[in-house]
């Protein structure tokens, strides 16, 4: 596996100590097996929605669990039975686990499955103290200090 040195991304920024963190994520993300095979869209300019393809899991099988700034899925298969002697397995009965890193802007606002696909749904909600508003340019007027 390759290591990266970030530090020089990091010399001119303050305040971004995730991003390290999350470049990191990245790294391991693209080394893990990507079981199940899952899409990301992008269905408007505030929506989001994450479809894996978990076939053979039920819902009581799944867990989705939503924190600061990520999002874990992870299924645990109930134990199969001996159905006989398998002469192909292609459906992968595997547990699994699969991370997402969000932005803190992003939230998930529902969760549904229909024929064997996750979908969960995502919407980027900002708050109004982070939206840009304009400033007007006061005329003649000094402010004083008034911690003197």
């Amino acid at each position: 596996m390759r290591t990266f040195d970030y530090s020089p991304l990091l010399r001119s920024t303050v305040g971004f100590d995730r991003i390290e963190q999350l470049f990191r994520g990245l790294e391991r993300a693209s080394s893990e097996n990507g079981f199940p095979p899952y899409n990301i869209v992008k269905t408007d300019a505030d929506n989001f929605r994450i479809t894996m393809a978990v076939a053979g899991f039920t819902e009581d099988e799944i867990d989705i669990t939503a924190s600061q700034n990520s999002l874990k899925i992870s299924g645990k298969s109930a134990k199969e039975k001996d159905d006989g002697e398998y002469l192909h397995r292609g459906l992968a009965a595997r547990s699994f686990s699969q991370n997402f890193e969000l932005a803190e802007t992003i939230k998930v606002v529902s969760a549904t499955m229909e024929n064997g696909l996750l979908h969960i749904d995502l919407v980027r909600e900002i708050p109004e103290a982070l939206k840009p508003r304009t400033i007007e340019i006061g005329k003649g007027k000094l402010i004083e200090d008034k911690a003197a």
